[in-house]
């Protein structure tokens, strides 16, 4: 299959993020014909509230996330690590993402093919964060990459001034993750 359409999503609100940039490079390197849609709207996900998680009463932003990761063929999340874990912005969104209390709508992550990296300035990058988000998946029963494990350890070394990814081990471990996502998806 080509053309795949992946959504991705950063978990840092960060202006000059480094986990948005590695999404940036993943538009740039992709090894296969995939679009790349970057979320830019996880700033303005409400808190998760059980009261108001039915079709007929979700806020309107979230209804277009759910919407735009349900009609996309796969999904890729750029994670930043918070005290060992991923930020509650990101846990947040997913929380949206992983309920059907009606059963009728199906579950926007429910066996989604998704592509999990991180980065992070630290010497540990963002593995605890990807080890946490991991397990969120286990719950919704998301079809997660296993491997290569794309961990920015010291990430302010991988980029230009400009943004750019410049690392050639970096670009080749991104390369190996969206060829695996790919893999996943024309395996459905």
């Amino acid at each position: 299959m080509t053309g795949s359409k992946i959504f991705a999503i950063s978990g840092s609100l960060r202006a000059d993020s480094h986990n948005t940039r590695l999404l940036h490079a993943a538009q740039k390197f992709t090894p296969v014909d995939q679009q790349i849609e970057i979320y830019e709207g996880l700033r303005d996900i409400p808190p998760y509230d059980y009261d108001l998680d039915t079709p007929e009463l979700r806020p309107a932003v979230v209804e277009d996330l759910r919407r735009r990761v349900a009609e996309a063929d796969g999904l890729l999340i750029a994670t930043p690590e918070f005290n060992y874990s991923i930020p509650g912005v990101l846990k947040n969104a997913l929380d949206w993402l992983s309920t059907d209390w009606t059963r009728t709508e199906g579950l926007p992550l429910h066996r989604k093919p998704t592509a999990i990296l991180g980065a992070a300035p630290t010497n540990f990058g963002s593995v605890r964060a990807q080890l946490a988000l991991r397990q969120v998946f286990v719950w919704t029963e998301s079809d997660v990459v296993v491997k290569p494990e794309v961990i920015v350890f010291r990430s302010h070394e991988r980029f230009d001034a400009d943004g750019n990814l410049t690392d050639e081990t970096t670009v080749g471990l991104l390369r190996g993750l969206l060829t695996a996502l790919q893999d996943k998806i024309d395996a459905r």
